[in-house]
């Protein structure tokens, strides 16, 4: 490369001409790069002026009042899908509820009674004081029977 290069002004080493005029040519590259850009910068600037300019003279032609008002009504974007969501699992919940009303329990209500009144016998046997019962735990069987066979029939 060094020996095809011609350099623009005579010199005893080509190669540092070279380095030189290379130096000189990147510098010229980079002032041409910034005067494109200032002139893009001022026709932007110049541009901007211009609209403000045009809005100045706008308000300078008409009154000038400021018009403050609302006319239009607050939207919520997803109310009506919100509303088509909230009818879904209403309709869900009312199939529910129909489906639980219709089935019979599993638990056997009486045989838990029963081992309840075991369970109370076995504490007053083994208690070294008698336990004074209050109205709710004198309850009878049949009464028992009665409320839950209300609730379950």
């Amino acid at each position: 490369m060094v020996a095809s290069y011609q350099p623009l002004l005579p010199s005893g080493n080509k190669y540092l001409q070279q380095k030189w005029d290379m130096a000189s040519y990147d510098l010229h590259r980079g002032k041409v790069r910034r005067n494109i850009y200032l002139e893009e910068w001022t026709t932007k600037i110049e541009r901007e002026n211009n609209m403000l300019m045009e809005k100045i003279s706008r308000i300078m032609r008409t009154t000038g009042g400021v018009d403050n008002r609302k006319y239009y009504d607050r939207k919520s974007l997803g109310k009506e899908k919100r509303q088509l969501e909230l009818l879904r699992i209403t309709k869900e919940n009312q199939m529910i509820l129909f489906r639980l009303s219709q089935c019979r329990p599993h638990y056997n209500v009486k045989s838990w009674h029963e081992d309840w009144l075991k369970t109370l016998k076995v504490m007053d046997s083994i208690a070294r004081y008698p336990r004074e019962r209050s109205n709710k735990q004198k309850v009878t069987f049949s009464s028992f029977l009665d409320k839950s066979c209300e609730r379950d029939c």
